[in-house]
């Protein structure tokens, strides 16, 4: 049985990958980004965000001017690479969903980065789960209700860590306030690659 630990809802799986996988996947997200590259998204309001983002899958999840969705297309109109086989290995281990997903979103965090409290809500199947895989160098991930406000909790996430968001968390706000830059050698010039995998329709 691998190690689980609870909060509020989330469940994660620590060093669920070992560091050979981690390799391996992030070998296979280079290929996937040679065909839909990192862009620096902006919200509605036009405010750019400090990640930068791309996806697989059928579909990607999109942030600009006309507002949140997603799309079957990377931004400069190429549809999304097909989901890695080791993501989907991952997703069929924890999601403990019948169906597959179809996004992969994929952040990259640099020095400075972070990820302000958000709900995972654009998706057309709350019943199944988000799963996210974190890559590199170490994120302050907070947890926090299915409303604004009240209690939050927060949780290291390394390398090769793992968190299922389902249940009463599919609906929780979360976010990574920081990034301990520097913290793992996996990425050569650092940072940290959070993978989200997502049913949508």
């Amino acid at each position: 049985m691998r190690p689980v630990i609870e909060q509020k809802g989330f469940v994660i799986y620590p060093d669920f990958l070992d560091r050979p996988a981690q390799e391996r996947l992030v070998a296979e997200l280079r290929a996937v980004l040679a065909q839909a590259p990192l862009v620096q998204p902006v919200t509605p309001r036009g405010q750019p965000m400090s990640v930068r983002m791309s996806a697989a899958g059928d579909y990607g999840w999109i942030t600009d001017r006309q507002g949140y969705r997603y799309e079957r297309a990377h931004p400069n109109g190429t549809p999304w690479p097909p989901i890695p086989a080791q993501v989907l290995d991952v997703w069929q281990e924890v999601a403990g969903c019948d169906r597959a997903p179809e996004c992969c979103l994929i952040n990259w965090y640099g020095e400075g980065a972070r990820m302000g409290l958000h709900q995972d809500k654009d998706e057309g199947d709350f019943a199944c789960p988000v799963v996210s895989i974190s890559l590199g160098d170490e994120g302050l991930f907070r947890m926090g209700n299915q409303t604004r406000g009240g209690k939050t909790e927060s949780v290291w996430l390394r390398s090769g860590d793992v968190v299922v968001m389902g249940g009463a968390a599919r609906l929780a706000y979360h976010g990574v306030d920081r990034i301990r830059f520097g913290s793992s050698t996996l990425l050569p010039n650092g940072g940290r690659i959070n993978l989200t995998l997502r049913v949508v329709t």
